[in-house]
């Protein structure tokens, strides 16, 4: 199991995770390393803009909802340079970006998750 998959594995459970991700693809959003807090989504109340952190295909990613199919309930996950990674079921949309290096994500606010364990911070780094 990798990292990516460790912090979905929390999140899905119910802890808000906070940890640095790596990688430049979703630049200038999200900077290599910066510090970001994902907490547990209601998949059914992401819109198009909102950073997610979801299966597609069997990676995890923590990328953009580029477009939403309601009566299929699923959402299409892609990066923020124009590749998109593809579709994926609410069932595999885990949590909602709320947070980066501090600064609260608007649009993210009502759209957590509350039920399921105790929250708890930590996490390792994405890969």
């Amino acid at each position: 199991m990798g990292a990516m998959d460790a912090v979905a594995s929390r999140v899905a459970g119910g802890a808000t995770v906070t940890f640095r991700p790596s990688g430049s693809s979703m630049v200038p959003l999200i900077r290599s390393k910066q510090q970001v807090v994902v907490a547990p989504v209601d998949p059914a109340k992401v819109e198009v803009g909102d950073i997610v952190l979801a299966r597609v295909t069997g990676t995890v990613y923590l990328h953009l909802v580029s477009a939403v199919d309601l009566p299929r309930k699923r959402v299409q996950i892609s990066n923020n340079r124009g590749r998109i990674n593809g579709w994926t079921s609410h069932d595999r949309v885990f949590g909602i970006c709320v947070e980066v290096e501090g600064v609260a994500r608007s649009g993210a606010a009502g759209k957590t998750r509350t039920d399921g364990p105790a929250t708890a911070a930590g996490g390792a780094p994405s890969r």
